[in-house]
């Protein structure tokens, strides 16, 4: 990509003809990954990033690539990471599955009036981060840094716009080049998961409900035996790539790789004691984001 394309927040990567992943980087104002679909003439947005800087760039790339109007933006699942650009797409047409909506609507208000009223204690807490990296050199400190003042940034201005449209189990998008199909299988990942499946480019976009090479997170609302469900019908489509909602682009072998890891992890937090002695396994130790391996096996012991 040349610097017209280029982003603090993501990594712009074309995955197939029409098709491009936009691909989080650390420390930017992202998080998660999105990407977008020309289908000739009107173009689909999947997922709208953490902050409205993230959601103006993917807007910007988009257009200017496809040299056609933003018609549909998905939201994947309700989580913040992959709404909170709406506000950017508000002139598009913004769909989600009914749960998601709800959700949105529901959690979110409440959740954005804390973080406005808390803008002072987060522009101390950064302080504090700036304070220890003049004494530490620290990579990751600075991309905690970076990503906390990019979220400082987004907060003054941050509206929550909601879906003006929903979809129970799936949608068709037809348009001049390629189709699309918006379908959810429920939730695992979150309350509802929807993925967006090209057929003829072999292309899913799958939002959370993939993590490549990324240790996934689970939430209380997470359903690990529900997720591994999802994931086994979904290999059965007939796709070559697939994009993550965190991590690199996969393939259908990462999906594989995350159904033994829900196994693995689902099979020792119900056999084990003691969360804290179990090392990290070897296969994993490469994947980002060590620390929520832990994590996930508290949560799966309290689940069950």
């Amino acid at each position: 990509m040349n610097s017209e394309f280029y982003s603090n927040h993501f990594l712009l990567e074309k995955v197939s003809e029409g098709i491009y992943a936009a691909i989080a980087k650390e420390g930017g104002g992202s998080i998660g990954n999105a990407g977008f679909v020309d289908l000739g003439y009107q173009t689909i947005v999947f997922d709208t990033f953490n902050t409205q800087q993230a959601a103006e760039d993917l807007k910007t790339m988009s257009k200017k690539i496809t040299n056609s109007p933003i018609t549909w933006v998905i939201n994947s699942h309700w989580h913040g990471d992959h709404i909170r650009g709406n506000q950017v797409f508000r002139n598009s047409t913004i769909i989600s599955s009914e749960v998601t909506y709800q959700k949105m609507r529901e959690l979110h208000p409440a959740r954005i009036k804390k973080q406005k009223e808390g803008l002072q204690g987060l522009a101390d807490y950064i302080d504090s981060l700036k304070e220890q990296l003049r004494n530490n050199n620290d990579r990751k400190l600075e991309h905690q840094i970076s990503f906390l003042s990019e979220f400082q940034a987004s907060l003054p201005t941050l509206e929550l716009v909601l879906p003006q449209q929903t979809f129970k189990e799936e949608k068709t998008f037809h348009g001049t080049e390629r189709s699309a199909k918006l379908f959810t299988l429920g939730g695992g990942h979150s309350y509802s998961d929807a993925m967006l499946y090209i057929q003829e480019e072999k292309v899913i976009f799958m939002g959370d409900l993939l993590f490549v090479h990324t240790h996934p997170t689970f939430f209380d609302e997470s359903s690990p035996e529900q997720w591994r469900g999802i994931l086994k019908t979904v290999e059965e489509l007939d796709f070559k790539i697939a994009v993550p909602g965190h991590g690199p682009v996969g393939t259908k072998n990462d999906l594989k790789e995350l159904i033994n890891y829900i196994e693995n992890i689902s099979q020792i937090a119900k056999t084990s004691n003691h969360v804290d002695d179990i090392p990290l396994p070897d296969k994993y130790q490469n994947w980002s984001s060590p620390e929520i391996y832990k994590q996930n096996l508290k949560r799966l012991q309290e689940l069950n």
